[in-house]
C-alpha cells in the first residue's frame, strides 16, 4: 500500500522519442484531489511543436493511481472535457513511489512513467 500524501505536490519527466522530439510533463496534485499537468513537446531542433494543459481529478486507493481529465486550457481559455469520453479516465498501477521518483504503469497500455519530484526550495535562505 502506498500513502497518498506522498504524491501530492509537483513532478516532471522528459522523454526524447525516436525521431528526435522531446516530450515534458510537468504535473501539479493537490491535496484536495484536483490536478493540473502541462504538456509540452519540442522538435530535436527545439522548436515548440504542441503546448497544452490538463485540469482534472486525481486519487490513490492502495497502488492504483486514477485521472480523470475534465477541462483542458486552449489560448487561455478553459474549455470542459466530454466526460462520456472514456479516453478522460485513466488508471495506473503504482510501481514505486518515494521521496524523489513515482514510478507508474497505464493497466490498459502497460506503458510506464516515471515522474521526479521537483523541489519547490532548493536553498536555505
Amino acid at each position: 500500500m502506498f500513502d497518498r500524501q506522498q504524491l501530492v505536490g509537483n513532478w516532471f519527466r522528459s522523454d526524447v522519442q525516436p525521431n528526435g522530439d522531446i516530450h515534458t510533463e510537468m504535473a501539479q496534485l493537490s491535496i484536495d484531489g484536483e490536478y493540473e499537468f502541462s504538456f509540452v513537446v519540442y522538435d530535436k531542433d527545439n522548436n515548440l511543436i504542441q503546448q497544452n494543459i490538463e485540469l482534472g481529478d486525481w486519487g490513490l486507493v492502495g497502488d492504483i493511481h486514477f485521472t480523470i481529465a475534465k477541462a483542458e486550457v486552449i489560448d487561455d481559455e478553459t474549455l470542459p472535457m466530454d466526460m462520456a469520453d472514456e479516453n478522460n479516465y485513466h488508471a495506473y498501477q503504482v510501481l514505486k513511489i518515494d521521496a524523489r521518483e513515482f514510478k507508474y504503469q497505464h493497466i490498459v497500455s502497460k506503458e510506464v512513467f516515471i515522474l521526479k519530484r521537483v523541489v519547490d526550495n532548493i536553498a536555505h535562505c
